[in-house]
């Protein structure tokens, strides 16, 4: 079965512009962000290819500098589902199973993406799987302080008993009466998506539902129109999980690098 990573990375950002090309200090010296990225996709196994999927001439340089592989896609992608489509168009195979690595999450282990694959493989039926992290109390105090702050920060996800998807936000749901428990019942969604090509193709035909333009998530588009995604647990086996958001999560992602 032909595993293809895609990661979509563009130089425009609303929060944090050039994100991609942010430098990152850690025990191994500096380097991009989309460095890094690459790295991490690199530790998966299972994987038949890996590229960079991007519109920007500098994303690209630097991926080519330190031996990435590219594809250029279109300025017109709103979002980095799109932009795996349209990288999957301009590739010479199609593979039976996409991976969509977003580019700002440099400390996602290997392992996420290899329970997600198995996921897929496991259940033929699912079009569109996506990992989820249990909060600890810490991930969930962050969540918390940076919508009480003004930030967006991580999403949080709320699926059903069978695991398919009910919601995704960038507000912290669900609502806790409670909210010092110590093993709060929230859902860190990981951003990371597996697709089989029939529903990545079919994404880019369906319209944009009111959640996921007020919410600027693009998995919702798969829940408006009918489409189910799979929500598969991950484990975080002592390892801290966030994802660059905004530029104070720099500072974040370097203490644990």
């Amino acid at each position: 079965m032909s595993v293809l990573i895609i990661i979509p990375a563009r130089y425009k950002s609303s929060r944090y512009p050039g994100k991609p090309l942010a430098v990152l200090k850690g025990a191994d010296g500096e380097k991009t962000l989309i460095q890094r990225t690459w790295e991490t996709a690199c530790a998966v196994s299972g994987v038949d290819g890996i590229y960079v999927a991007t519109d920007d001439d500098r994303i690209a340089n630097t991926v080519k500098a330190f031996g990435g592989n590219v594809v250029m896609t279109s300025e017109a992608c709103r979002n980095g589902t799109e932009r795996c489509a349209d990288a999957v168009t301009r590739l010479n195979a199609t593979p039976e199973i996409v991976v969509n690595l977003q580019g700002d999450a440099p400390l996602t282990p290997p392992w996420f993406l290899e329970d997600l694959i198995a996921a897929m493989r496991d259940r033929p039926d699912v079009g569109v799987a996506t990992p989820v992290l249990r909060c600890d109390a810490e991930a969930y105090a962050r969540l918390r302080e940076d919508r009480a702050a003004g930030r967006v920060g991580g999403t949080t996800a709320v699926f059903a008993r069978n695991h398919e998807a009910l919601f995704f936000s960038k507000e912290v749901i669900p609502f806790l009466p409670d909210p010092n428990v110590e093993n709060p019942p929230v859902w860190h969604h990981v951003g990371v998506y597996a697709y089989r090509p029939e529903a990545l193709a079919a994404y880019t035909d369906a319209p944009q539902g009111v959640h996921e333009v007020n919410e600027g998530l693009e998995q919702l588009r798969f829940l408006e129109n009918g489409t189910p995604v799979l929500c598969v647990e991950v484990e975080a086996r002592g390892r801290q999980f966030w994802e660059l958001n905004n530029p104070v999560d720099v500072a974040r992602i370097e203490s644990v690098l």
